[in-house]
């Protein structure tokens, strides 16, 4: 070892300007998708959904690694993309059907298909070694790159679903957050209920193929609950808090795991739980400011 080197440098903030044309689309892809799952993750943290979450990404996973399990030993091409949206939706399909029919409990049939997908990603990986670091970059959000048809699909779907989640948003808040209500009004619960657990089935199936599945399940529970804290209530608020934290939270990890040379996964997941525990700690905070202030 040379006592008279020089000391190694991290990338710098011009490193990163420079090479803008290179992280555009993963920047990019992190902060449409960041923003559209932390809206979607008002509805999980508030309706207890966050195990719908886990199940949804999970499958979303498995058909990224079926899709190339497919195209290695069947030789039949289908685009990962497309494996991801359509094993998400059909998890998120199973909560729409009544489970209590085969006298199952929501919570079981969540379960069965959490680790169903689950262990079913991991063997299928270990049949398609050739892409073994595809599968780990889409389970755990190792991968830097992210390719522009996923880009494109990231922006289609996040303009298609905020169009419609803002066009129902009133319906939708009225049939999750007081069903029985909703439902003496007139209002289509069974079907508002069928449009969110869709929106999270494409937008996590969507984003997991770009991002991972690790930190696309974090984004869809975390922002939501920082949002949730800090909103005190006020839905509009609440919602608008969630999608700015969800966008910061992947963007934000993605600057990280650039100058810290951090696994882009693991940091966006890490920076979205430190909002949640910062919001957290905030409201402690300002209880007990609160508090202090009343007594005095």
């Amino acid at each position: 070892m040379d006592p008279f080197a020089q000391p190694q440098q991290g990338p710098s903030w011009a490193d990163f300007v420079a090479a803008w044309e290179l992280f555009r689309d993963p920047v990019l892809s992190a902060g449409i998708a960041g923003l559209v799952l932390g809206f979607l993750a008002v509805y999980v943290v508030l309706r207890r959904m966050v195990f719908v979450s886990a199940a949804v990404t999970q499958g979303a996973g498995l058909g990224v690694a079926l899709a190339f399990y497919a195209a290695i030993h069947l030789g039949i091409d289908i685009d990962p993309g497309l494996g991801a949206v359509a094993t998400a939706l059909l998890i998120a399909g199973l909560l729409v059907l009544d489970p209590g029919r085969l006298g199952l409990s929501r919570e079981t049939v969540l379960g069965l298909a959490f680790a169903l997908c689950g262990g079913g990603a991991v063997l299928v990986g270990a049949r398609i070694s050739q892409e073994a670091h595809d599968i780990q970059a889409i389970l755990f959000g190792i991968g830097v790159m992210v390719a522009p048809e996923d880009l494109r699909a990231i922006e289609i779907a996040a303009l298609a679903l905020m169009l419609v989640h803002l066009w129902l948003f009133r319906g939708l808040c009225f049939a999750s957050f007081d069903p029985v209500a909703a439902r003496v009004q007139g209002l289509p619960v069974r079907v508002l209920d069928a449009v969110l657990l869709a929106s999270l089935g494409i937008m996590i199936g969507v984003a997991a193929r770009a991002l991972g599945s690790l930190p696309v399940f974090a984004l869809s529970t975390m922002p939501g609950a920082a949002a949730v804290l800090l909103g005190r209530g006020r839905l509009a608020l609440t919602f608008a808090l969630a999608a700015a934290l969800g966008s910061a939270a992947g963007v934000g990890g993605y600057l990280l795991a650039f100058f810290w040379e951090l696994p882009v996964g693991g940091a966006q997941t890490v920076l979205a739980v430190v909002i949640a525990i910062a919001a957290a700690l905030a409201l402690a905070a300002a209880r007990a400011l609160a508090g202090l202030m009343r007594r005095g």
